[in-house]
């Protein structure tokens, strides 16, 4: 537990940094495009556009509501979500590896660095959740008061994608193979999360995967606080138990992992 309190002691006592650092690497990232931070939107819609006529209009067919509502609002928020989710995950998982020699030449807590890259995408992920929330409230999706669990599912995204980047982090330095290996895997989750699929009616054993599915979890939380009119919070207590369990044991392995190998890892570069 030592490790664990000595992470949280670091990042905390770093939030400006991470805050300051966050906002310039944005910056930096558009500052030669024209249209700016427009393009962190534009690109999920132009994506979007494309799932729409291949399993919108194509492989599904014009076949109405989601849950009642209009699939295309299903998709948009279901390609927001798992953007986010999958792109917190990715930016974690390479943190270090794309700044080793800040971390090598000055004494920088590699730890802040993966802080830096989830605020990365938390800030442009909140242009993303104002349009969902615009249309929402344009056409009564939801309860005003459900829309607070949108901080909920931010939480539990950035304590899950963090605690995946952790392990990432230094497994993709000392064993290349893991960022093919991973790159991989995101491809499969995006087809067993129900992105562009309603979870009702599916086989047994789609929804046990989806059961056992952190991701689903957190695109429906998503969902369930924006667009859908039942209970504010998606799922029961034992999904909300089997969550965090998962995320705390892969929390406190990715821990221990990151504070054996944090001074090691430029020796495998």
């Amino acid at each position: 537990m030592k490790n664990v309190f000595a992470l949280l002691k670091e990042n905390y006592e770093n939030l400006h940094l991470i805050w300051k650092l966050s906002i310039y690497n944005i910056k930096a990232q558009y500052a030669n495009h024209y249209l700016g931070i427009l393009w962190a939107i534009l690109m999920p819609a132009a994506q979007i556009g494309v799932f729409y006529v291949i399993f919108g209009l194509g492989l599904r067919g014009d076949r109405g509501d989601v849950q009642n509502v209009p699939f295309l609002v299903y998709l948009i928020t279901g390609i927001f979500a798992f953007g986010f989710i999958s792109g917190c995950i990715n930016a974690a998982s390479n943190a270090i590896s794309s700044q080793i020699g800040l971390v090598t030449k000055m004494k920088f807590p590699s730890s802040v660095l993966l802080s830096m890259s989830l605020a990365n995408n938390i800030i442009t992920f909140m242009v993303m959740t104002l349009i969902v929330l615009v249309i929402s409230v344009i056409n009564g999706y939801s309860e005003p008061l459900h829309y607070l669990v949108w901080f909920y599912f931010m939480f539990a995204t950035v304590a899950f994608t963090y605690s995946i980047g952790l392990i990432m982090s230094s497994l993709n330095i000392l064993i290349r193979d893991f960022k093919n290996i991973q790159a991989n895997v995101m491809r499969m989750f995006f087809f067993i999360t129900p992105i562009f699929w309603d979870p009702a009616g599916r086989p047994p054993l789609m929804t046990t995967i989806m059961t056992f599915n952190p991701i689903a979890y957190l695109l429906m939380t998503f969902r369930s606080a924006l667009i859908f009119d039942g209970p504010a919070f998606y799922g029961g207590l034992s999904d909300h138990i089997f969550f965090w369990s998962i995320t705390l044991f892969v929390f406190f392995i990715g821990v221990q992992i990151h504070y054996r190998y944090k001074d090691r890892l430029v020796d495998y570069l």
